[in-house]
């Protein structure tokens, strides 16, 4: 067995002959595949440490300057914990995804004659809409007036998981471009062969939404807000970077959410308790069944997650009166901090800008990560130093009527998330000089 950051040798995989054999399948279960195998795909390079002589390290240095770093993310060589082998199987195995939960595995893999893996793609059947952060449920109502089936679909994606990474996982030693067309092209002929309506590829990377484009697939665009490291040294030094006004009212902020005796602590590795995931999933329970209803994530999941992962996970907990009272949940990339969701049993003015924002920030600058992600939407976050980024989907439409409907509607929408996009970023809390130094 190949161990997970190295290249198949070159006597297992002639990729011109490899690419003319190559036999794509599917399985019921991620839980089917080895965990080796799939993570060889999914993140070839399992680099967590910033180190900047690492000749595989997933950031490239692109300027410094009175030691400060700034850094530029490679999603081909980034590690994506949401990829991984471990958070894919705790989904399955907690009973998130599968059963009456309407996220069906069906992952797809891709292999030589010999059952070599190759390249993979994390993909279920979807009976509903739910769980995807790239809304569609105005298509499926339109197509089901019109007399058609909207579901199922093929989603490939992680579930409820709203975070930009590689969807056509391609192992090293490939060429990955020639992989990732084979693939797509699989999925279009599965997608026909299962009576789907459709295969959506979500939070895709650039890259891949330009040669999924170029299959056929309909482009689609949307808008996150991520806070990015230029090399800050301190949250002091973050907020120097900040106009006058900004400034004041983040430190007001972070006075007032902890102004009731509330403490904060970062929890990762052994410090993840059963008893810390006890008092997490009640918080989780609480503000996900007031924010979507019917929370997705299973109590379980928080246990296999945590065992499995403990050191790609960071909770930051707040506590008042020697009880925790509130906590987020991170996960940790190669040079990305990963904020997912939050929740809390007390609410106090400004403690989930504290949890979810300002913590992040203050962790990713001592650790020197480049990037904190924190999830979808929220326009409230560019004042918090958090700013617009475009984020990618691809669509394959099997009815060429709801094609052409969807296409001239995904026209609009670009041109408006690129024109939103514009303005947002003018409203930057940053400095002028600051900007104009960063550029």
């Amino acid at each position: 067995m190949n161990r997970q950051n190295e290249p198949l040798p070159k006597d297992k995989l002639a990729p011109a002959a490899a690419l003319q054999e190559l036999r794509i399948g599917v399985v019921e279960s991620i839980g089917d595949v080895n965990a080796a195998d799939w993570d060889a795909c999914a993140n070839p390079h399992p680099v967590l440490a910033h180190d900047r002589n690492d000749p595989v390290a997933s950031v490239q240095v692109i300027s410094e300057k009175a030691g400060n770093i700034a850094q530029k993310i490679d999603q081909e060589t980034s590690y994506n914990p949401f990829l991984s082998h471990d958070f894919l199987s705790s989904l399955e195995a907690s009973h998130s995804v599968g059963g009456r939960s309407g996220w069906q595995p069906q992952h797809i893999l891709a292999r030589t004659p010999d059952g070599v893996l190759l390249a993979a793609a994390p993909c279920y059947v979807k009976s509903h809409s739910r769980g995807e952060y790239v809304f569609d449920r105005g298509w499926a109502e339109a197509y089901e007036r019109a007399g058609g089936g909207y579901y199922p679909k093929l989603q490939v994606a992680v579930p409820f998981t709203p975070a930009t990474g590689r969807r056509l996982l391609v192992r090293q030693g490939l060429d990955p471009d020639a992989v990732r067309h084979a693939l797509g092209k699989g999925l279009i002929e599965i997608c026909r062969l299962s009576g789907a309506s459709g295969v959506h590829v979500t939070f895709a990377t650039e890259p891949e939404y330009r040669l999924l484009g170029a299959l056929g697939y309909l482009q689609r665009t949307d808008q996150q807000f991520h806070w990015e490291n230029p090399g800050f040294s301190s949250f002091d030094d973050f907020l120097a970077a900040l106009t006058a006004r900004k400034r004041k009212a983040i430190r007001r902020e972070r006075h007032d959410a902890l102004a009731n005796g509330i403490s904060v602590h970062w929890l990762s590795g052994s410090d993840l308790t059963e008893d810390v995931w006890d008092a997490f999933f009640e918080f989780y329970m609480e503000t996900g069944s007031r924010k979507w209803g019917r929370p997705y994530l299973t109590r379980s999941f928080y246990s296999l997650a945590g065992e499995k992962m403990r050191d790609r996970i960071v909770l930051m907990m707040a506590k008042r009166a020697g009880r925790w009272i509130a906590g987020a949940i991170n996960f940790r990339g190669s040079q990305t901090l990963f904020g997912r969701h939050w929740g809390a049993i007390e609410h106090h003015p400004f403690l989930h800008f504290e949890l979810c924002y300002y913590q992040a920030i203050d962790y990713a600058i001592a650790h020197k990560l480049a990037r904190v992600e924190a999830g979808a939407q929220g326009e409230h976050k560019i004042s918090r130093g958090y700013m617009p980024t475009t984020t990618y989907s691809a669509h394959y439409i099997a009815d060429p009527a709801l094609r052409r409907a969807i296409a001239d509607y995904l026209v609009r929408e670009r041109a408006y998330v690129a024109a939103v996009g514009a303005e947002l970023a003018a409203t930057a809390p940053f400095r002028k000089d600051f900007a104009a130094e960063t550029e």
